[in-house]
């Protein structure tokens, strides 16, 4: 490996590092903001105040994510203006706007309205501290809208010229936004996200019913979670299936990575369901490999006998990294056929009334806290690995979208920021267990107004 590939291969190490971190936070802050406002408007409307317990405990994990995300995510600015400055010459003009619409939608909306979610209810009233709670949901969701038209552009470029110098000039901004992929990467991710942050609210209170078992909130966010998983879960399954069949037709080496498919099978052979393989970058081939014939020809094609392009029809400068896509893509698919597992099992065991009393469902609860994130996570490495060697797919290269930094730099740069993100996440994991520890109590506050109260004061 010559220096150039180095300090690539070193600069793309550090940014799968920021945005491993961010990304989760960001995801869990999204959920988090939506279950939120879900649990307000329960509690609005149907006036029970368990509603109101389990929202001010979980207004205090919203808090501290926010806190460490906001952390984390300046530190994703400060690599991205070191390491890709040309990216940012060649295709700011594009991605610079919509950038700057994400910064008006976290920061106006968000940041704007989080005071009053966090400190204002006593003071404003349920209906305006409902308004408040709902624009930052909303703002959230509009912040991962514009972050993933970006980078949805970045994997299907449209709407766009080249200058001379070969910078992208915007021509079409609808055709920009609403890019080919982004209607498929913003519903799996939404999804994703809420998803993720289902499994983290099932096995934060599968631990806490294991230590408190008639605890009625900790019992009420457990089944409120298990529905999300229920309902989701499967439209996750089906959401993923349509953008596996875009993704096809847009970058078929993606998805021959994916596969670990080197050879394209003989005519009606159909594409084999690769269980496990280890996929040989120098040798072109795959090692140890278990694969059940045609299987893969039902979710590919939808049928036993067709064929996809392999990764042999490429050229092999063109070729994404094969082993880290092939073995994501088999660990997101696991933990997502788990999670569509645990929701079925809770639908059994609520309809016998054993939900909240069998023990061996809630410790699994507990280990699959983090599994929805895992998934998550699993699925961006699918995404940006298999774009390699691209940072906008077939127009720009990695490589050419690298400043004019050394491998030294890049170095002692990662080092700085994993010794941050570790300081920062090793507090904010131990803030958070600590306040997990304990399941949520009633509000020693005493009652908190109602819209019936506001109505009556008026």
């Amino acid at each position: 490996m010559d220096a150039a590939e180095s300090t690539l291969a070193a600069a793309r190490a550090q940014f799968a590092i920021t945005i491993s971190f961010h990304i989760v936070l960001a995801s869990l802050t999204i959920g988090l903001a939506n279950f939120l406002m879900m649990l307000e408007a329960l509690w609005l409307w149907r006036g029970l105040k368990v509603y109101f317990d389990i929202y001010r405990y979980w207004l205090k994990v919203f808090a501290l994510t926010v806190a460490v995300g906001t952390a984390s995510g300046l530190i994703l600015e400060y690599q991205f203006g070191l390491n890709w400055s040309r990216l940012s010459v060649q295709a700011g003009g594009i991605l610079g706007p919509l950038m700057f619409y994400e910064v008006l939608a976290a920061f106006f909306l968000e940041a704007g309205f989080l005071g009053i979610m966090l400190f204002g209810l006593k003071k404003v009233g349920p209906r305006i501290h409902f308004f408040a709670t709902c624009a930052v949901a909303f703002g959230s969701l509009m912040s991962a809208f514009w972050i993933l038209s970006a980078n949805s552009w970045m994997q299907t470029p449209a709407g766009y010229s080249v200058n001379p110098d070969g910078a992208f000039i915007a021509e079409d901004w609808w055709a920009i936004i609403f890019n080919p992929s982004f209607p498929y990467r913003l519903v799996h991710m939404t999804l994703a996200t809420f998803l993720g942050t289902a499994t983290l609210l099932e096995g934060a209170s599968a631990w806490q019913l294991l230590r408190a078992p008639a605890n009625p909130r900790a019992r009420c966010t457990y089944s409120m979670a298990l529905w999300v998983i229920v309902l989701i879960t499967p439209v996750q399954i089906v959401v993923g299936d349509l953008h596996g069949q875009h993704t096809l037709e847009v970058q078929p080496q993606k998805v021959a990575a994916i596969e670990g498919s080197w050879t394209r099978p003989a005519e009606g052979a159909g594409e084999p369901l690769r269980l496990f393989a280890i996929p040989d970058m120098t040798e072109r081939r795959n090692h140890w490999e278990l694969a059940i014939p045609r299987i893969g020809s039902l979710y590919l094609r939808h049928d036993l006998s067709g064929t996809i392009a392999a990764l042999d029809e490429f050229p092999p400068e063109d070729i994404p990294p094969v082993p880290a896509v092939f073995f994501a893509f088999r660990i997101m698919v696991g933990l997502g056929l788990l999670m569509l597992g645990q929701g079925l099992t809770s639908l059994v065991l609520r309809w016998r009334g054993r939900l909240y009393g069998t023990r061996w469902m809630l410790r699994v609860g507990a280990v699959m806290a983090p599994a929805g994130f895992l998934a998550m996570l699993c699925g961006w490495v699918v995404t940006e690995v298999g774009r390699q060697p691209f940072t906008v797919y077939g127009l720009l290269r990695t490589a050419d979208s690298l400043s004019s930094v050394s491998r030294e730099q890049v170095v002692g740069a990662t080092w700085t920021i994993l010794m941050f993100y570790l300081v920062t996440f090793g507090v904010g994991l131990w803030i958070l267990l600590r306040l997990l520890r304990e399941p949520p109590h009633a509000d020693e506050a005493g009652p908190q107004p109602t819209l019936a109260d506001e109505t009556g004061k008026s």
